[in-house]
């Protein structure tokens, strides 16, 4: 069993890099405080939306991975499906982060490289 650090400090932390970098970021639904789930909304300039979870893989270990993009012909069912998301699950945090090559923050290639 690995120690896990708190969601909100988690949480904090990623918030605090992205405004240190030039970014925007902010949280959508705050969920609980210590043990929630973690669920990132990705965009450039509010564009080109995708959202990551962490998600157990074939070792048991919980990594990030793609869980949605942003249609752009049917836009309203990203945010359909974040809602239904934070429905299902209230203890999810849905954090949007707003700065080019977003995944390096959670240590996935990025997009332009």
């Amino acid at each position: 069993m690995s120690a896990r650090l708190p969601t909100h400090i988690e949480v904090s932390a990623l918030i605090r890099r992205v405004h240190a970098e030039g970014g925007f970021a902010m949280v959508m639904a705050k969920g609980e405080p210590d043990a929630g789930t973690i669920l990132l909304v990705f965009c450039e300039n509010g564009a080109n939306e995708r959202a990551y979870e962490r998600m157990p893989d074939l070792d048991g270990e919980r990594r990030w991975q793609l869980a949605r993009r942003r249609d752009p012909a049917d836009p309203a069912t990203f945010v359909d499906w974040l809602e239904r998301r934070r429905k299902q699950d209230p203890d999810l945090w849905i954090v949007e982060l707003d700065i080019a090559d977003g995944e390096r923050f959670i240590g996935l290639p990025t997009i332009s490289g």
